[in-house]
């Protein structure tokens, strides 16, 4: 079956729900790297994980981008 595949695999975020999540710290937009799994704030310089499919929107879980990167 093509169906049975952990929610890991190919995880992806609904489009409807990226369309209203907001960075919790700066109430700006985020974008989406579906290759890292992770929601973009560019104004915080912040990416929230998403794990098995689920955004987590806490900043203390958040990963800081640097500036070099």
């Amino acid at each position: 079956m093509t169906d049975a595949t952990s929610p890991t695999d190919n995880a992806r975020v609904d489009p409807r729900l990226l369309e209203i999540l907001v960075c919790p710290l700066t109430k700006g937009p985020l974008r989406y790297d579906a290759g890292a799994q992770e929601l973009i704030s560019d104004q915080a310089k912040l990416a929230y994980p998403i794990r098995d499919g689920i955004p987590i929107m806490l900043v203390d879980e958040a990963r800081r981008l640097d500036d070099a990167a």
